[in-house]
């Protein structure tokens, strides 16, 4: 059966949670992002992605405490399942496969 590879977006998210452990949240997620990339994610942007992942599994959504500071809201923090994991795996292989062969001189 051949999986289907991941976005871009949803590798960077992925990648992401995984980089902050259990801060995984999602102004964490943007600044990582930001600090990673250079670019600012809209909040849209990672939610959207998060959603779908959290959908197909790849991502367990965790309802965090409700906090003073944040009007007694909850903030909703993020994993990545095994499946997420296998996901990312096929995708860093794919890119092996696609890379191999190509040397830096192709690129100037």
């Amino acid at each position: 059966m051949v999986m289907k590879l991941l976005s871009r977006a949803e590798e960077i998210i992925l990648v992401t949670i995984i980089k902050l452990g259990d801060q995984a949240y999602g102004v964490k997620i943007r600044n990582q992002i930001h600090k990673d990339t250079g670019d600012l994610w809209s909040f849209a942007t990672i939610y959207r992605p998060l959603d779908k992942m959290a959908r197909n599994q790849l991502v367990e959504k965790i309802k965090g405490e409700p906090t003073a500071e944040r009007g007694g809201k909850s903030k909703f923090y993020y994993t990545v399942s095994p499946a997420g994991k296998e996901a990312l795996l096929a995708l860093q292989m794919a890119h092996s496969r696609i890379w191999d062969g190509l040397t830096n001189a192709a690129l100037k």
